[in-house]
């Protein structure tokens, strides 16, 4: 009976952290760039008190054995891979990636961090930054001039200045995709670092490489967060959090009939 508690016990705690990770998923709803993440749970040990395929007799084995199981844990949290809606904005340097593919961002510590995110504008020097102000690689910068500034679907970056009738390519942006983009580590600030999971990354002008997508100016891409989709799973969560309490009152309820016997 002591080992139902426990069991419930470890459901309860998979789903608080299931519905954490939910009420996460609903409060970046409208973060641009944010990609959802799901919670992986799996079996924990499993108590034998007959193994499969042990003798049963000198000549037979035991088909399926007897084993109970001692609950469940969550084993991590995986980034949901896709694309979010477009929201046209109209501002040059606004940009969504259709398809594949980071924007390569430097970080004060040097460290090179990537987003999905393409909401950019210029510093006091024209070099085109996040609103934290860590630019864009490889680096950009807008003349002050400029009257018009294009980006082009492969990444190109041209302005027109005046007193001339043609634009001048000033940049290049370029993306970076991974083997396993799930292996990303999340920071905060719509930013990921690459790790020994999601491997090196490979860097490539948009549209080009395979699994590179291309640029879209003047749009950015929402969040891939499905409110009604959480809300379910969120009911879900409730009900398996619930029925697992309930495991936890009726084991109790069994153990206090047997204090009572034996008084």
């Amino acid at each position: 009976m002591i080992r139902a508690l426990y069991t419930a016990a470890s459901g309860m705690t998979a789903q608080q952290m299931n519905l954490d990770n939910i009420a996460n998923n609903l409060a970046n709803s409208s973060t641009t760039g944010f990609q959802q993440r799901r919670v992986a749970f799996s079996d924990m040990l499993y108590q034998s008190t007959t193994a499969p395929g042990s003798a049963a007799t000198s000549q037979t084995t035991n088909a399926s054995g007897l084993q109970v199981g001692l609950g469940v844990r969550p084993t991590s949290t995986e980034t949901i891979q896709t694309q979010g809606d477009f929201n046209t904005t109209g501002s040059p340097l606004d940009m969504a990636i259709s398809g594949g593919g980071f924007f390569q961002i430097l970080l004060p510590n040097g460290q090179t961090g990537y987003s999905r995110a393409g909401s950019f504008r210029p510093d006091a020097q024209g070099v085109v930054v996040t609103s934290d102000g860590n630019p864009l690689q490889p680096s950009i910068t807008i003349p002050p001039d400029a009257t018009n500034v294009t980006i082009g679907n492969d990444g190109t970056v041209s302005v027109t200045q005046p007193g001339t009738t043609t634009a001048s390519q000033v940049g290049q942006i370029q993306l970076a995709t991974f083997v396993n983009p799930g292996g990303l580590n999340s920071v905060g600030n719509n930013l990921f670092l690459a790790t020994t999971a999601s491997g090196d990354p490979i860097i490539g002008n948009p549209g080009g490489a395979e699994g590179i997508g291309t640029i879209q100016q003047g749009v950015l891409e929402e969040s891939n967060v499905s409110v009604v989709d959480q809300f379910v799973q969120m009911i879900v969560a409730q009900r398996s959090y619930e029925s697992n309490s309930r495991v936890v009152k009726a084991a109790d309820e069994m153990l206090q009939q047997l204090n009572q016997l034996s008084q």
